[in-house]
């Protein structure tokens, strides 16, 4: 089956390069806390600690970016597929966005209350999102894994979708969020 007309249309340039940069930054994340939630003590964890938080503070401000984007462009039309895909489809993007604020704001937030400010990239100290408490801490931890876990479902659930759209339906919708048509 070839593409619709309506599939042909693409998202703009823009809305391509959020959604790659944001996609490979946000796996990079997840990766990075995984692996060094699982390291003993030592400057290599503190380091990736580190880098995790800068990780969490860019994709805040590329989320931003990409949703002021969106709100402000009309993205292409609504690809033809069951109601039930449609909103399926709807769900699974809120919940991304939601997910893309609020894992970084909870991680920004342990962070501050666990007494370990947030340098940027080691050059601007970011201000404390809570005041340091340590019961807050323990108490808002668990709940920055839990929203990682959340959004690590969503995604591949999101990425399952997609290539079963481009594998199986063949209705050129995956394409549309392609850098290159290629």
């Amino acid at each position: 089956m070839s593409p619709s007309p309506d599939l042909a249309r693409r998202y703009s340039t823009p809305a391509i390069a959020l959604h790659w940069l944001l996609a490979l930054m946000i796996l990079g994340s997840l990766g990075v806390g995984w692996y060094m939630t699982g390291l003993t003590m030592s400057p290599t964890r503190l380091k990736l600690y580190n880098w995790h938080k800068w990780a969490g503070v860019t994709i805040l401000t590329l989320s931003a970016g990409r949703l002021l984007w969106r709100l402000t462009h009309t993205p292409p039309a609504d690809a033809p597929m069951p109601a039930w895909q449609a909103n399926a489809a709807h769900a699974a993007h809120g919940l991304l966005y939601v997910l893309f604020f609020a894992v970084p704001l909870v991680g920004w937030a342990y962070s501050s209350a666990a007494g370990f400010p947030i340098v940027w990239f080691g050059v601007l100290p970011l201000p404390d999102f809570v005041s340091p408490d340590k019961a807050l801490a323990e108490a808002i931890k668990p709940w920055h894994g839990r929203l990682a876990y959340t959004l690590a479902i969503v995604v591949v659930l999101h990425v399952g979708a997609a290539l079963k759209h481009h594998f199986v339906d063949r209705d050129g919708l995956l394409l549309r969020m392609m850098p290159t048509r290629g």
